[in-house]
Parts: structure tokens; sequence; C-alpha cells
């Protein structure tokens, strides 16, 4: 037996099951530059599937050493629903690099 019903809910599952497969991935950080010494908090998008703070700690070191910075810890991994709110404090470095 066919259910015609059930096709747009499913269509609607899927959709959400895709959108969340590809929402973005986001860290906020801790860094610092030696002398004379300079720290920052910034917020960095992260690269590829694994939205771990184990690859935020894996990515950010080589992308920040560009320009001279050293990370110092990841305060934790987030999606898009949390960028707003760390804006402010990241002023700069907010999505940088």
């Amino acid at each position: 037996m066919r259910h015609p019903a059930l096709l747009p809910a499913l269509a609607m599952v899927l959709a959400l099951v895709a959108g969340t497969a590809q929402a973005g991935c986001y860290a906020d950080y801790k860094a610092k530059r030696d002398k004379p010494l300079r720290l920052h908090y910034g917020t960095i998008q992260l690269r590829g599937k694994d939205c771990s703070k184990a690859a935020a700690e894996r990515q950010i070191p080589k992308r920040i050493a560009s320009d001279g910075w050293t990370l110092l810890t990841v305060l934790g991994v987030f999606d898009e629903s949390g960028l707003g709110k760390r804006k402010d404090s990241a002023g700069k470095f907010h999505l940088r690099y």
C-alpha cells in the first residue's frame, strides 16, 4: 500500500539531514605572540567533516602561524548559531584565519 502523504514528510526529513551535514563548524581559541607579548581571542571556521576540539587543535596552529601566533587553547567548537555572540569579543580576529 502506498502512502502519498508520507512523501512530503520524508522530503522534509531528508532536507534537514542534508542541511545538518553541510552546517558550518567553528571554533573559538586563544593565541599569543612573544616579544612583545600579545594575546588574542579569535574564531575560525574549521575545514573538513571533523567538527571536534581535536580537529580544531590540529588546524588552528598551522593557520595562525602565518602571522606569528601560537595557539594557547581551543575553548570549544560550535555551529553558525554561536558566531553572533562571539563576534564582538573576537573583533578583528573573528573568522580572520
